[in-house]
């Protein structure tokens, strides 16, 4: 498999994303093209002025007791507006952020537990914050299709944003939404090495390539938005959506943390 960078400059708004990666790397039939969510959220308009925003006395409460960043009520009250939007709510007892779990319209299924409802204070303007699209899933479609009508090539689309995992250290990424592949493979029912039918596993595709992808893409000053996956083996598919979660109740860590 080959994961080639796609640089840019600065990505603002109004800039045609797909004339930009095309203008970099070509793809071909085949390819998956990773895709930052906040530089697509970037290019859509999708920045959020602080300065236009009124801190209430729940986001200076939620500003009072964190311990980082430096302080923000207009950060928090950005948040909190994000987290209504996205139809979530905000989980008690994480000291370093505003830990929202969220169901985005058209969620098939599950929440998304996101540092701060996906907003970010870096890589945007100084005084301004950063989260997902307004609607992710037509972001990554409208890419795959533009890419086929004027370039002739056929490929799939995620839409990546960073994370982080219970009990480990740094960041990694996973994929908000997909176009063109199926974010899932399920592995129950076939044969394990001795022969066993496994029970549970279903191979998270779209979370693994958006890691894969996120390292070299980068998430300081590299102006690495995208990256191109290739001989990855994938079948494309009509897919488009959210990559489904699960319920929380069926979470695996439930309970345990």
């Amino acid at each position: 498999m080959l994961i080639l960078p796609v640089p840019t400059p600065i990505v603002r708004s109004g800039d045609d994303l797909v004339s930009l990666f095309a203008a970099s790397v070509a793809l071909e039939d085949g390819d998956i093209l990773a895709v930052s969510s906040k530089a697509a959220a970037a290019a859509e308009g999708a920045v959020i002025d602080l300065a236009t925003l009124t801190a209430s006395a729940e986001a200076k409460a939620w500003d009072d007791r964190l311990q980082r960043p430096h302080r923000n009520p207009a950060f928090r009250q950005a948040i909190l507006n994000e987290t209504h939007r996205l139809n979530g709510e905000l989980k008690e007892g994480c000291p370093m952020a505003m830990l929202a779990e969220v169901r985005p319209d058209g969620l098939p299924e599950g929440t998304i537990l996101s540092a701060n409802a996906g907003l970010d204070l870096s890589n945007t303007p100084e005084g301004t914050a950063i989260g997902w699209p307004v609607d992710p899933v037509a972001t990554a479609r409208s890419i795959r299709i533009a890419f086929a009508e004027r370039f002739g090539v056929q490929i799939g689309v995620l839409l990546t944003d960073s994370c982080c995992r219970p009990r480990r250290r740094g960041v990694t990424a996973i994929a908000l939404t997909v176009s063109g592949f199926a974010p899932l493979m399920s592995e129950i029912g076939k044969p394990d090495l001795f022969g066993r039918p496994m029970q549970m596993t279903e191979e998270a595709v779209a979370d693994q390539l958006a890691t894969a992808a996120n390292a070299v893409m980068g998430n300081a000053a590299q102006s690495i938005p995208a990256a191109v996956i290739r001989d990855h083996g994938i079948a494309l598919t009509p897919f488009d959506g959210w990559v489904p979660g699960i319920e929380p109740e069926e979470d695996l860590f439930k309970g345990a943390l």
